[in-house]
């Protein structure tokens, strides 16, 4: 049904704005009506959107009917630094006739009513939040999904942006057990809370403050947010649950007997996660990478109890878009940020050191599912493909985008290179990628080889396997077992392909059904592992 709002945005096709007509796009279009109202930082003012995303490869255009979206929402403002750019982004929240909650699924993602439309500027590629989620998503992880598109605000257009998810607990995104306020003993008050390491410029004030300095003698803390649920929608009881335990597992990190597989702080966390986010932030030389739009959850106890890291967020200053704090640099360390970048504020959190120099069994493992990464979705030409795929798919809006932004050619904070063309942005960036991967190869912590003992020396095991490569059986000869161990073999997501009891003697296992790539196995005794390594399916 065509109204007064869809009116007005086809009255947009018949007007040119700073330079730019605008009438259709091969991206999605998002038309916002305020009625004259200015969007402020905040609260949410109830405002009309309608987006035209017609099926398959049918081109979108402004006199197309809206049929994504047609109907009320909240929007407001948001972003710290990124408030004083000119090309403002909004948090937008789908809404009914009466203001309640619209909960839609929107580009076919799942129904929800939290959403942000963010308005690359600074990021003159359009794409680095794009492919640190992209990316993540290859690694095995839920990140904010993305969909670029073209805005109309007002009648007025105002280029390409960035129609993403917002993170919070739900089933089709940070998926955790719902906390409410009646959990408050037992299993129910375990779980589930995201937490943030952030500014507080959000709106979000600090729930508490670690015990423990970032930096030896300095004035930085480390500051904690509840995002979801927030502080002051917590119970006095799960507001003391949730901080006992990071406080407990920051206290077992700083002991002297962290490495303890038992006492120390590997049982409080997903492993997995902590390594991969690592990677993310070191691949990308994340300049705020741990200090700032940095969340972590933790599950309910029946659903692992585990301290786990992400999702990823604001990666707009990485892949070498900032020309302070070495952010440009291809060489180095992100997590070292506090040794030439440091202050009294927003620096690294003591952990990442300590986990990654200071323990082999991680860095080991972490060099392992590097190694299993390189050789899928964060192989360099499988990185670069990948931006390939976003500069065809922003081929014309691109230019659009900076007809009315006209800042190629021009510095624009904190920009560490400044290209004359869009096509000097991508040039950059993906010469900094194959540059940044290159050295982290060469430089990356840990050993991992085709076998490593793990356990105690006094625990003495046998064990050796071929052929390496395999095509069709993999063969493992064990010796030295007591009965009560496991074989389990992994994909390099961490997905478990094949499981079973060990005996001693010859195992064969067959392989022929899996897809070529790198593997691991791990040998392990009631859940601790004794032995893992990796093997290739050729």
């Amino acid at each position: 049904m065509k109204h007064f709002f869809f009116f007005l945005a086809l009255l947009a096709c018949l007007n040119t704005f700073a330079q730019v007509t605008f009438s259709s796009s091969n991206l999605p279009i998002v038309v916002i009506e305020t009625m004259g109202r200015p969007i402020p930082n905040e609260p949410k003012i109830t405002a009309r959107m309608g987006i035209i995303h017609n099926p398959g490869s049918q081109r979108n255009s402004l006199s197309d009917a809206f049929n994504e979206y047609d109907g009320f929402i909240g929007i407001e403002e948001r972003g710290s630094t990124s408030a004083w750019f000119p090309k403002k982004q909004y948090g937008i929240e789908t809404r009914d006739s009466s203001g309640n909650n619209n909960n839609v699924p929107l580009f076919g993602w799942r129904k929800e009513n939290d959403w942000v439309l963010y308005a690359p500027y600074s990021d003159k590629s359009l794409m680095r939040n794009v492919l640190s989620y992209g990316f993540s998503r290859k690694m095995g992880h839920w990140a904010p999904r993305t969909q670029f598109c073209e805005v109309v605000l007002n009648g007025e257009y105002m280029g390409v942006y960035v129609f993403m998810e917002k993170i919070k607990q739900d089933k089709g995104r940070v998926d955790i057990a719902e906390l409410t306020a009646a959990d408050t003993q037992g299993d129910a008050l375990t779980g589930g809370y995201i937490i943030k390491i952030d500014k507080t410029t959000g709106g979000t004030p600090i729930s508490w403050v670690s015990p423990y300095r970032p930096i030896v003698g300095g004035g930085a803390v480390t500051d904690f947010q509840l995002h979801d649920p927030e502080w002051h929608e917590l119970e006095p009881s799960q507001r003391s649950y949730i901080q006992t335990h990071v406080t407990n597992f920051e206290n077992a990190l700083k002991r002297v007997s962290f490495r303890d597989t038992v006492t120390g702080y590997s049982p409080f966390i997903d492993r997995r996660s902590f390594m991969d986010f690592f990677i993310s932030n070191e691949i990308s030389k994340n300049v705020d990478g741990y200090r700032l739009s940095t969340f972590f959850y933790k599950e309910r106890d029946s659903d692992g109890g585990k301290l786990v890291m992400g999702p990823l967020w604001d990666f707009n200053l990485a892949w070498g878009n900032a020309d302070y704090c070495q952010g440009g640099l291809t060489t180095g360390w992100e997590m070292d940020f506090n040794l030439y970048c440091g202050g009294d504020q927003w620096v690294n959190p003591f952990w990442w050191d300590r986990m990654v120099r200071q323990d082999p069994r991680f860095a080991n493992d972490l060099k392992c599912r590097w190694e299993a990464l390189r050789m899928g979705p964060l192989h360099t030409d499988s990185m670069l493909a990948f931006v390939d795929a976003q500069v065809s798919l922003l081929a014309e809006a691109e230019q659009r985008n900076f007809q009315r932004w006209p800042i190629l050619g021009t510095h624009v904070w904190p920009n560490n290179f400044v290209g004359n063309t869009y096509a000097d942005e991508i040039n950059y960036l993906k010469n900094w990628i194959r540059n940044r991967m290159t050295w982290l190869d060469a430089n990356m912590f840990g050993t991992c080889e085709a076998m490593v003992p793990i356990d105690r020396p006094e625990i003495l095991l046998g064990l050796s396997f071929y052929p390496n490569p395999v095509k069709n059986t993999l063969v493992f000869e064990l010796s030295g077992l007591k009965g009560n161990e496991q074989l389990i073999l992994f994909n390099s997501l961490g997905q478990r392909v094949h499981s079973m009891d060990a005996k001693a003697g010859e195992l064969r296992i067959p392989v022929e059904h899996l897809a070529p790539g790198i593997y691991f196995y791990r040998l392990e005794r009631r859940g601790e592992a004794l032995f893992r390594g990796k093997w290739m399916k050729g």
